[in-house]
C-alpha cells in the first residue's frame, strides 16, 4: 500500500479464404542420413557388407573407426600412425590397413574388431593405397609398388615391382571381378599390370595427370577410371582401355572430381569438390548423364554446405547405398549414407482445379517423368482426402500414357479442403515418387450466433454465453472459448459439446475483465467451419475506506465524514490489480451550492491492490469536500476493465 499527498488547491488534468496447393515429390524407400565422424582427417574407406560395417581411417589421429551403416561407431581401434589405405579381404573376414608412419600393414578381423596380425615392410617407406588381389595384398609406397602374400606359413613382401613404369607412391584400382589387373597410377604416369601369376607384369604404361585423386577399375576389367580435374579431357571422369590406354570414354562433372567408385554392377559414383554444384554423381555404365545427382546440406550451424573429402566415396556392395565422408568449414567430419544410388529420381505432378462444386464431376491431371520415362501404361494409385475420410480413401488407379501423362475424374462427395495424391511405386531403375494437389470444394455457410456482445456487466458477475448453431449436414459440435482482456491470460477452452435439440450451447463466465469470447463450429462434409466472437465488458472493481476522521454524521440526506480543520483525511482505495495499474483520484469542493472540481491525480496501486492517499487539511472550519476513486480504462495504464467510478466520499471540516 502506498500513501501519498494531494493538496485540495492542486488542479490536475485527466484525459484518455483457401487456395489449392500443388506438390511435386521426388522420393526414396530409404531416407538418406549423416552421422558425426570423431576423425580429424579421413585417408580412406571401406565397406564390408557381410557385417554392414563401414571402415575410416584417421592418419592425423592414428586410429581407425569402425561404424555401422547409420554412421554410429561400434569400435576405435588407436596406436596406427599416419593409417591410410585400406583393403577388405575377398571373404570379408579381414580388413587390412595401411599403417603409414610405421611402414606396415595391419590385419583387423571384422567380426571382433580386433587386429589379428601386423606386417613390417622392410624398405617400403610410408606405404598409402591398398588393394586385394589373387590372394595378396599389394600396396603403393614411397618407392613404388609392392605386395604382401599372407597365404603361406610367413608372410612375403616384394618390392620394386613397377619396373620403371611409376616413378612416385601410386594410386591403385582393382576389382574382385576382375582377377589378375591391376592399375596403378603416380608420378604422372598410368599403368596397367597383370598380377595372376608370381609378381606384376606390366601391360601397359602412359602419362596421368598429376590432378586426379582417385582411381578405380570396372568389373570386366577393361577400363581404368579416374578422377580428373585438368586438362585433355577437362573436368570429369575420363576412362581409359586397360589394354592400350586409349580414352574410350568421359562422364563430366561441372565441378572439381576428387572421387571415383564402381560398383560390383558397373554403376559409377564419381566425387566432386564444390559448394554450389552436387557432391556425388551416380552414372550407369557408358552413360554421360547423371541417373542422380547428391547435393550435401550443411553438416554444422553456421558452416557453408559440407564438401566431399578426396577420394572418400564407397560402394555397399549390394549397391544399396554410397557412402561418403564430407567436411563442413569447421573441419567436422560426416559419414554420409545415400541411399537409392542406382535408381533415377522421377518427379510426379499433380493438377487439380482452383475450386469445385461438391458433388459434380471434376477432373485432375497430371505427369509422371524421369531421366528414362517408365513405360506407358505405369499403374499409379490415387487417394482422396477430406473431412469425411481424414486418413485417405483409395480411389481407382490410373495409368500413364506414352508420354507419361494422366487424367482421372472423381465426384467429390465432402466440400472443404479436398487433396488428391497419386503415388507411384518405382521399380528396379526408378525410385518411388509421389505427388498431390489440393482443391477447395464448395460448402454451404452455416448459421451460428452468439449472444452478450457489447454488454457491459458488474465485476464478478457469472454471465452465460449462448452459441445458436442453425441447420449443419452431420456435425453439431460447438466450441466456446473465453479470452480475458490481457497479456497475463491465455484464451481458454469453455466447453465443447453438442448443441442440443434447440441448436444452443452455454457457458458461464465469470466477468473479472474485458473478455472476448468466440464460437466456433469446425465444419463437416456439406456445411464450412464458422466462427463467432462476442465481446463483452467488466467494470473495475473498486472501494475506498476513510480514516482519521472523530465521527459521522449527515447534512440533509447526504452521510458526512467530520475532521478537525487541522486533521489530514486518509483514504484507502482498494481495486481489482493489473500489473501497472493506477487509480485516479478526484477532489471537489463544495461552495455556495455547487460542486467545484479542484483537481485529480493517478496513484499507482500496490500489488495487494490497495493505494493510500492522505488529503492535506485546510486549517479552516466550514469547508465541505468530497472524493472518489476511479479506474478509467487506457489512463489508469492498462485497457483490461471497462471505466469505474468509485461511490463519492464526503467530508466535512471543523474546529
Amino acid at each position: 500500500m502506498r500513501r501519498r499527498s494531494i493538496s485540495i488547491a492542486t488542479t490536475v488534468a485527466v484525459l484518455l479464404g483457401s487456395a489449392a496447393l500443388t506438390a511435386t515429390t521426388a522420393g526414396t524407400a530409404m531416407a538418406d542420413s549423416a552421422k558425426t565422424l570423431p576423425v580429424a582427417s579421413v585417408g580412406d574407406l571401406v565397406v564390408d557388407g557381410v557385417h554392414r560395417r563401414v571402415y575410416v581411417s584417421d592418419p592425423s589421429g592414428g586410429k581407425l573407426v569402425v561404424t555401422d551403416y547409420t554412421g554410429a561407431v561400434k569400435a576405435t581401434l588407436t596406436g596406427l600412425p599416419g593409417v591410410t589405405g585400406l583393403a577388405l579381404a575377398p571373404d570379408s573376414g579381414q580388413v587390412y590397413a595401411a599403417v603409414k608412419g610405421a611402414d606396415r600393414i595391419v590385419s583387423v578381423e571384422t567380426a571382433t574388431y580386433t587386429q589379428t596380425a601386423s606386417y613390417p615392410l622392410d624398405g617400403a617407406d610410408a606405404p598409402a593405397d591398398l588393394e586385394a588381389v589373387d590372394g595378396r595384398i599389394w600396396f603403393g609406397y614411397a618407392g613404388g609398388l609392392g605386395s604382401l602374400d599372407v597365404s603361406g606359413a610367413e608372410p612375403v613382401v616384394r618390392l620394386d615391382q613397377d619396373g620403371t613404369a611409376l616413378g612416385a607412391a601410386p594410386m591403385l584400382a582393382a576389382d574382385p571381378a576382375a582377377p589378375g589387373v591391376l592399375a596403378a597410377g603416380g608420378g604422372g604416369r598410368l599403368a596397367v599390370f597383370d598380377v595372376s601369376a608370381d609378381g606384376a607384369a606390366l601391360r601397359v604404361a602412359g602419362s596421368l595427370d598429376s590432378s586426379v585423386k582417385q582411381l578405380d577399375l570396372t568389373p570386366d576389367g577393361t577400363q581404368v577410371l579416374a578422377s580428373w580435374d585438368g586438362t585433355g579431357s577437362g573436368y570429369g571422369l575420363p576412362a581409359y582401355s586397360t589394354t592400350d590406354l586409349t580414352e574410350v570414354r568421359s562422364y563430366p562433372i561441372d565441378a572439381y572430381p576428387n572421387a571415383v567408385r564402381i560398383a560390383p554392377d558397373g554403376t559409377i559414383a564419381g566425387g566432386s569438390y564444390s559448394w554450389y554444384e552436387p557432391d556425388v554423381h551416380i552414372h550407369r555404365a557408358g552413360d554421360p548423364k547423371p541417373t542422380r545427382e547428391y547435393d550435401f546440406p550443411a553438416g554444422s550451424a553456421g558452416s557453408g554446405p559440407d564438401t566431399l573429402v578426396d577420394g572418400a566415396l564407397a560402394w555397399a556392395p549390394d549397391t544399396s547405398r554410397v557412402f561418403a565422408v564430407s567436411q563442413d568449414d569447421y573441419g567436422t567430419y560426416s559419414l554420409r549414407a545415400l541411399t537409392d544410388p542406382t535408381r533415377e529420381l522421377p518427379k510426379l505432378t499433380v493438377s487439380a482445379p482452383a475450386k469445385a462444386d461438391r458433388a459434380k464431376k471434376l477432373t485432375v491431371t497430371g505427369k509422371l517423368s524421369s531421366k528414362t520415362r517408365p513405360a506407358a501404361g505405369t499403374a499409379l494409385t490415387v487417394t482422396r482426402t477430406d473431412v469425411e475420410s481424414p486418413k485417405g480413401k483409395a480411389l481407382p488407379s490410373v495409368k500413364t500414357k506414352a508420354d507419361g501423362t494422366f487424367s482421372f475424374t472423381d465426384t467429390p462427395p465432402a466440400g472443404g479442403k479436398v487433396t488428391y495424391k497419386v503415388s507411384y511405386a518405382g521399380d528396379a531403375t526408378h525410385a518411388p515418387a509421389s505427388g498431390s494437389d489440393a482443391v477447395t470444394v464448395s460448402r454451404k455457410s452455416p448459421s451460428l450466433t452468439l449472444n452478450n456482445n457489447g454488454k457491459l456487466y458488474a465485476y464478478g458477475k457469472d454471465v452465460t454465453f449462448t452459441a445458436h448453431l442453425g441447420s449443419t449436414y452431420k456435425n453439431r459440435t460447438v466450441s466456446l472459448y473465453a479470452d480475458p482482456f490481457g497479456t497475463d491470460k491465455g484464451k481458454k477452452l469453455l466447453k465443447t459439446a453438442k448443441v442440443n435439440s434447440k441448436g444452443n450451447l452455454s457457458a458461464t463466465v465469470d466477468m473479472t475483465r474485458d473478455t472476448t469470447v468466440t464460437a466456433v463450429f469446425a465444419g463437416d462434409a456439406r456445411y464450412a467451419a464458422k466462427t463467432v466472437k462476442s465481446v463483452a465488458y467488466a467494470h473495475a472493481k473498486v472501494s475506498t475506506s476513510v480514516s482519521k476522521h472523530y465521527k459521522t454524521g449527515k447534512i440533509g440526506s447526504t452521510t458526512y465524514y467530520w475532521f478537525h480543520k487541522n486533521t489530514d483525511p486518509v483514504f484507502t482505495t482498494t481495486m481489482n490489480y493489473y500489473q501497472g495499474r493506477h487509480q485516479r483520484f478526484q477532489l471537489q469542493v463544495y461552495y455556495d451550492g455547487t460542486w467545484y472540481d479542484s483537481g485529480s491525480e493517478y496513484f499507482a496501486l500496490g500489488s495487494n491492490g490497495k493505494s493510500a492517499v492522505s488529503l492535506e487539511a485546510p486549517g479552516e472550519s466550514g469547508i465541505r469536500a468530497r472524493m472518489r476513486s476511479s479506474y478509467v480504462n487506457g489512463s489508469s495504464g492498462d485497457t483490461v476493465n471497462s471505466t469505474t467510478h468509485g461511490a463519492w466520499k464526503y467530508m466535512t471540516f471543523t474546529k
